[in-house]
């Protein structure tokens, strides 16, 4: 918590006008809700399209000739080898191999785009500016607003507007025009749903984003289904599912280990926390692991709650929990003991004094419906 007076995105004039109710999050000023409410924002995601402001996220351009080998020594990814246009998911990891962050990183071909987390913001560039080395410019883009449009119907919809972006799929990134503004535009999002990602001048937002809820298909949409969206998807959010006390193969991310930066691979290692990362994969010798849970009654289980084996002896903890508007169910993540993450093992949540049995799931538990081509 901070006595600082909170930060308002480029749209919160916007928020204000749609009858948005502002939260505080991240040091902003954000929608939570707008007057549909968050299960109806949750359901016209999944079924048409819906517009989240994301601009309390950070933007960087780093630029320079070695800048991709510069953040491959901080990130267990392939970032030497990421195609122009092309985006990766990526971890920022310490030297106990936890995670600082993780961060979206796009190739421009004459600079890398970055985008990290709210929270961590100011330490993730400090770590950068600290590491990256003199022959790598690290410019903020405070001056851009971001937006995501995401659902099934946001092709539709920004296809009208900047036809291009039907040709582009998943994880691909375009530096386009639409509307007569220069936009980054990736075919990327944080619901499990197709859609897009949308870095805009700040000049220029407002009168965007007021384009873009002009197509019939698009609602927008707060930070309160934001989180429901994410976590019917398995998505971590940092701070909660994931930190510096969890390492990637903990936290179910080893797809996330690019194969070159593997123990076995070309250039393997490298980054903070390698070696612990390589001998967890190894010897399997992490002692807890992220397991989605599924509620066996309606009562949703909440990040905080203790969780135990049928013995009443605790065995891990729930770092998020929500109903699930689209499954009509309770969902959650959390941490169990090793040998309690196998699926379909009965583990049971602590709650108000009472036990509530839930079942060790894979996630995501709606299916994600990204386009592949």
């Amino acid at each position: 918590m901070s006595d600082s007076p909170l930060l308002k995105t480029p749209l919160y004039d916007l928020h204000v006008e749609l009858g948005a109710k502002m939260v505080p999050f991240a040091g902003y000023d954000m929608p939570v809700q707008y007057p549909l409410g968050v299960k109806k924002e949750h359901l016209h995601t999944r079924e048409k399209a819906g517009l989240f402001d994301v601009s309390h996220m950070g933007q960087v351009k780093l630029v320079g000739a070695n800048a991709a080998a510069a953040l491959e020594t901080l990130v267990p990814v392939d970032i030497i080898d990421l195609p122009a246009g092309k985006q990766r998911y990526a971890l920022f990891t310490n030297e106990q191999g936890g995670l600082l962050d993780d961060l979206m990183v796009t190739n421009y071909g004459d600079h890398l785009y970055v985008v990290v987390n709210a929270a961590c913001k100011e330490q993730d560039i400090a770590h950068m500016q600290a590491h990256l080395g003199e022959d790598v410019q690290l410019e903020r883009l405070d001056d851009r607003a971001l937006v995501a449009l995401q659902g099934p119907a946001a092709v539709t919809a920004l296809s009208r507007i900047a036809p291009e972006v039907a040709n582009m799929v998943f994880m691909d990134s375009r530096l386009m025009t639409i509307d007569g503004v220069e936009c980054f535009v990736s075919r990327s999002g944080y619901t499990g749903e197709d859609g897009y990602e949308i870095s805009i001048p700040s000049s220029d937002a407002e009168r965007l984003c007021r384009l873009f809820l002009e197509q019939p298909e698009v609602e927008a949409i707060g930070l309160g289904a934001r989180d429901s969206l994410r976590l019917e998807a398995g998505l971590c959010l940092y701070g909660h599912d994931i930190d510096t006390t969890t390492t990637p193969i903990e936290g179910s991310l080893i797809w996330a280990i690019s194969k070159p930066r593997r123990a076995d691979g070309e250039r393997a290692g490298g980054f903070p926390g390698a070696e612990i990362i390589f001998e967890q994969i190894a010897n399997k010798s992490y002692k807890r692991k992220r397991v989605g849970l599924l509620a066996e009654g309606r009562a949703p289980i909440r990040e905080g709650a203790e969780l135990v084996n049928a013995d009443g002896d605790k065995i891990g903890v729930v770092t998020s929990g929500s109903f699930g508007p689209s499954i009509n169910a309770p969902v959650a993540m959390g941490y169990v003991e090793t040998p309690y993450s196998v699926i379909d093992t009965q583990v049971f949540a602590l709650v108000r004094g009472k036990q509530l049995p839930l079942t060790v799931s894979r996630t995501p538990f709606v299916e994600q419906r990204y386009y592949r081509g």
